[in-house]
């Protein structure tokens, strides 16, 4: 069953496009059975149903049900692995 990753950022349009677009290579790359999509922050909470793990670009204060993985780090590189480790594990912990 094909994962459900959401990828956030304040327009929904250039940051997390490009983010999910890297991560969508990244877990081709790995053959991993997901699809990373992104979406504008005001409207994150809707998309988060049965979805495996949520990427953000920006802080907030906000809790989520399920892994919150850190963009910043698939635009820097700085922390990638294990951000993309964590997210990984949320995958295949997923129940969906």
């Amino acid at each position: 069953m094909t994962a459900k990753i959401i990828v956030a950022c304040g327009s929904g349009v250039a940051t997390s496009q490009t983010v999910a677009s890297k991560v969508n290579r990244m877990l081709d790359k790995d053959r991993i059975d997901a699809h990373v999509e992104a979406v504008d922050l005001k409207s994150v909470d809707r998309y988060l149903k049965d979805a495996a793990a949520y990427i953000t670009i920006v802080r907030d204060k906000k809790t989520y049900d399920l892994p919150v993985i850190d963009g910043i780090a698939f635009l820097t590189g700085v922390g990638q692995k294990q951000q993309y480790e964590k997210l990984l594990k949320a995958i295949r912990d997923h129940k969906g």
